[in-house]
């Protein structure tokens, strides 16, 4: 008998979290969620792509932000030569953003189980970035921009 078992997040508004058929990313033993997923962009974050944009994605926990892979993995050194390029879509406010707030999107990435903590900045908001990390590892990552916040976990390989 082969019994087969499926788990579906929920956001803390108990909606359930974007799902595709993802690659799933995840440490049991250090408590990771780094969900990639392959299936379809949504919508709201399929602007500058055409078709059925397919493209490996992590969601934040709140879904208010997407960050779209052009590396997977995404690798601490990356010997062919490219770069650790993520795109970073948020989700159109349904309120007004604190208009105080910079527009610069600032992540405070933490390596899970350790006090290693490293920021890294994308001016000007949500977009195209290069973010490498100083170790492999699952990095949980504390967003915020323009008076929003959200937070996911990506992994590194060395």
């Amino acid at each position: 008998m082969v019994l087969l078992a499926g788990c579906t997040t929920t956001t803390s508004g108990g909606a359930a979290a974007p799902t595709s058929s993802a690659a799933t990313t995840a440490s049991a033993a250090t408590g990771c969620a780094a969900r990639v997923e392959t299936g379809s962009l949504p919508d709201w974050a399929d602007a500058g792509f055409s078709g059925d944009a397919r493209v490996p994605h992590v969601f934040g926990a709140k879904g208010d932000i997407v960050a779209v892979l052009f590396a997977h993995p995404l690798r601490q050194h990356r010997k062919d030569g490219s770069n650790n390029k993520i795109l970073w879509v948020a989700r159109a406010a349904t309120t007004s953003p604190d208009p105080t707030a910079p527009a610069t999107l600032v992540i405070t990435a933490t390596l899970d189980g350790t006090d290693t903590r490293v920021t890294r900045e994308v001016a000007g908001g949500p977009g195209p970035s290069i973010i490498d990390m100083p170790q492999p590892g699952c990095w949980r990552l504390d967003l915020r921009w323009s008076g929003h916040t959200d937070t996911m976990d990506l992994v590194y390989a060395p």
